[in-house]
Parts: structure tokens; sequence; C-alpha cells
């Protein structure tokens, strides 16, 4: 058994489901709809594909060894978080308030069952929401430059071999991300109830908030 293979199993793993920027995009839209949540984690499992591809080419150290460069898609990326951050905080603060038995109530003064106040997003939108979210983090082919090359064995063909632990990250993604967003499904009756969502959704709008912040105060400070 490949012990390197199975260490970077765990370490990718944990890599993939630590919740972040990826994570709360896919409960959002999963908050909407089963197929909205669905579309947003494989559109997160694309921005993988991207960050794996350039990691194998050796694009992503010319990113990561130019500074300007690195700047644009820190500062792309920063941008992205703050605008879904801010959607996300705004449709919180839109949400209706709870009935007596416990529904939404639309503006026309009709029930909504709990059902978002905002148009559902359509599956494109969330695909390149969750696409866009990933692809344009900066941070991560930093990660997967240091991250890869140490389970490559001594001796080894590299190529051959980061190909194989690249395709089981986006696996990992494809496998984790769906998941969460049908267990958000699943559990929709209790999230979608009023007061649920609205803190969920206030919740993962302050989180995307503060991530996109720390992309431009780093920038800035660099």
């Amino acid at each position: 058994m490949d012990g390197q293979l199975i260490a970077f199993t765990g370490v990718a793993a944990g890599m993939v489901a630590m919740p972040g920027a990826d994570f709360a995009v896919v409960v959002r839209n999963a908050l909407d709809s089963r197929r909205a949540g669905v579309a947003a984690a494989v559109g997160v499992a694309g921005g993988l594909l991207v960050h794996t591809a350039l990691a194998v080419a050796g694009l992503a150290a010319v990113l990561v060894a130019v500074p300007a460069l690195f700047g644009a898609v820190q500062l792309l990326g920063g941008g992205y978080l703050l605008y879904l951050g801010a959607r996300a905080l705004i449709a919180a603060v839109r949400r209706p308030a709870a009935t007596t038995d416990g529904t939404a109530r639309t503006g026309a003064g009709t029930p909504a069952e709990g059902r978002p106040y905002a148009a559902r997003p359509g599956t494109a939108q969330s695909l390149r929401q969750g696409f866009l979210t990933n692809a344009l983090n900066p941070k991560a082919p930093v990660l997967f430059l240091s991250l890869l090359p140490q389970f490559v064995p001594a001796g080894a063909p590299a190529l051959p071999r980061t190909l194989l632990l690249a395709t089981m990250v986006v696996a990992m993604a494809l496998v984790w991300f769906p998941a969460v967003a049908l267990l958000v499904d699943r559990l929709g009756v209790w999230l979608r109830r009023p007061t649920v969502a609205r803190a969920l959704e206030a919740t993962t709008g302050a989180l995307l908030t503060v991530l996109g912040g720390i992309l431009l105060v780093e920038l800035a400070l660099s």
C-alpha cells in the first residue's frame, strides 16, 4: 500500500472539507433549491479542476512568481466574495417575517411556505458562482504548488503522480460539495423556516464578506 497516497488522501480530504468560501456558496445556493446547491457544488469542483490543471502544467508557478498577476487575481477574488456576501446579507434583510404558523409571508400577503423570498437562481448562475468563487481564490495555486510535490516519491515520474493527486482532489470535491448541498436540501423544511433561513443567509453573507475583506486587506498590505 502506498503510504504517501494514503497520507495525501487524508490531507486532501481535510482541505476540501474545510469550511470556507466554497462551503458558504454551496450552502447559500442549496437554501434556494437542491438543483442550485448541486450546481454550485459542481462549479466549485470545476474551479478546483482549473487550479489542479494549472499546477500540473506549471502555470501556477508563473502566477505565484509574478506579483502583479497574483495581485490581480487576489483583487478579483476578494471583490467577488464581497459581492456575493453583500447579496446574501441583502437577501437576509429582505426575507419575509414569519406568520403565526411559522411560514413566510410574501409581499402580497400570501404564505410562501418557508420558500426563499427572492426568485430562485438558475442553474447556470449557481454553477457560475461556485466556479468563480473557487477559481478566483488566489491562495489555491500556492496551496497546490506546496502540497502536490510533497507526495511525489523520490525518483518517480512527476507528471503521472501529480495528475493522480490532482484527480483525487477534484473527485473528493465532486463527492463532498454535492453531499453538502443534498444535506442542506434534506433539512430544507427546517432550514427554510424564515428565522433559520435568515440566520443562515446572514451567516454565509458575513463569512463571504469577511473572507473577501481579508483578501483585499492582504493585497493592500503586500
